[in-house]
């Protein structure tokens, strides 16, 4: 990696970094606030599926106007949702006792924080197909391995400070990602000019390109599923693999207290599985010169199907670790093949909706999880609801290789 190129993935993995350490204070810890600011465990299962729901239906909304020609662009739209952020986490600093005010302003800065991931990913592209080489996995890597750290000392820090340290981080965060990307500008781009073009996340073959800009964006939902079936149909095998995924994440401690362990335990399973995202997303675009995206994308969901099967199972907290050892291939393969699947398959046009919706279909997984999982395991047990996941997550495997095995065959 010469220096040049060092420079765009220093700065590309600061937003990735600072992104996943809010990530960190405002969705991984949302109940530890929540609970502290007087809601109650319904009250906060209601806040975040609203703020999910939300998020899921505004991400391809969003995608559809950044990928019309017009002011705003991927660096533009994240520069305004961290000041959003940024502002909504100062109000939630001066407003301790209005549970009403706290339930809007915390439910918009998860839907806006969540919102503008897909769009960092389209950002990627865009320079890179700029000529500003950026070593994507390494960046995405280092953003885990932030979310671990702070995983790590957010426990402790809350302990001892209270929940407030949190929007403190949040807000710290915020203004250094806004600086940054505010600062990442592509060398065509001048200072108040309108270069800031968005007509640049294709692949990068001059052959694709040409072909690109002469195609048409798919804002309309059913005309995006004509133009890409397979996708569609493997974004309802994403929602069967985080619907497993965030069912181990959201009830992990009653897994873990089943197990024989507690918080302790708890913060050692949330640091291994995110700290093992690294090496793999960092290797990832080696390994994606010699296997196809989509194949890895049916390989990530069969690691999401083992990684809770091993949770029925395991009778010690060595089966959790385990299990959590499985993020190696699930998400730590998932999040960047998906990236390059759409990056691949569509449109320049269309890519930024491609982003979003796989980012939609995450999180309709995780809302379904929530509404399902906690009713399951109160009435009958962590045992069924672990059943109920990895029979959702073997379909979703079926789903996943008839998309992209049997339904790209016919197409070719």
């Amino acid at each position: 990696m010469n220096n040049k190129n060092g420079f765009w993935t220093l700065r590309y993995t600061l937003i990735n970094a600072l992104y996943f350490a809010a990530f960190c204070t405002i969705h991984a810890l949302a109940a530890v606030y929540l609970l502290a600011n007087g809601f109650s465990n319904t009250e906060v299962g209601i806040l975040l599926a609203v703020a999910n729901i939300t998020s899921a239906l505004c991400q391809p909304i969003i995608a559809g106007v950044i990928d019309k020609p017009g002011w705003l662009t991927n660096r533009r739209f994240i520069i305004i949702a961290v000041t959003v952020i940024m502002a909504g986490s100062m109000i939630l600093m001066v407003s301790h006792e209005n549970k009403i005010l706290i339930f809007i302003v915390y439910a918009i800065i998860y839907m806006i924080q969540f919102a503008y991931q897909p769009v960092m990913t389209a950002l990627y592209f865009e320079y890179e197909k700029a000529g500003c080489k950026i070593y994507y996995g390494l960046a995405r890597g280092l953003g885990s391995a932030s979310f671990a750290v702070t995983s790590a000392i957010m426990g402790g820090a809350v302990a001892k400070r209270g929940v407030g340290i949190l929007l403190i981080i949040n807000v710290i965060t915020m203004l250094l990602s806004a600086i940054v990307v505010f600062t990442f500008k592509k060398p065509d781009e001048k200072e108040g000019g309108n270069n800031d073009s968005k007509k640049s996340l294709g692949s990068g073959s001059s052959d694709t390109s040409s072909e690109n800009d002469e195609s048409e964006a798919h804002n309309n939902f059913i005309d995006f599923v004509r133009t890409y079936p397979a996708f569609a149909v493997f974004l309802i095998a994403t929602i069967c693999f985080y619907f497993a995924h965030n069912m181990i994440n959201d009830f992990m401690i009653q897994i873990i207290r089943n197990l024989g362990g507690g918080e302790k335990e708890l913060g050692y399973s949330n640091f291994l599985q995110a700290i093992l995202e690294l090496p793999v997303m960092a290797l990832i675009g080696l390994v994606l010169k010699k296997i196809s995206s989509g194949k890895m994308l049916v390989f990530s969901g069969a690691a999401f199907f083992v990684k809770i099967l091993i949770l029925i199972f395991a009778t010690s907290m060595v089966g959790m670790y385990t299990s959590q050892s499985f993020q190696l291939f699930a998400y730590a393969v998932f999040i960047p093949a998906a990236a390059y699947y759409v990056n691949e398959t569509m449109s320049e046009h269309d890519q930024v909706k491609g982003q979003a919706y796989v980012t939609s279909a995450i999180t309709i997984g995780g809302v379904f999880s929530n509404l399902i999982s906690g009713v399951i395991l109160d009435h009958l047990g962590i045992k069924p609801m672990l059943i109920t996941g990895t029979i959702v997550a073997a379909v979703g495997v079926v789903i996943a290789f008839y998309a992209m095995v049997v339904m790209k065959q016919k197409k070719a």
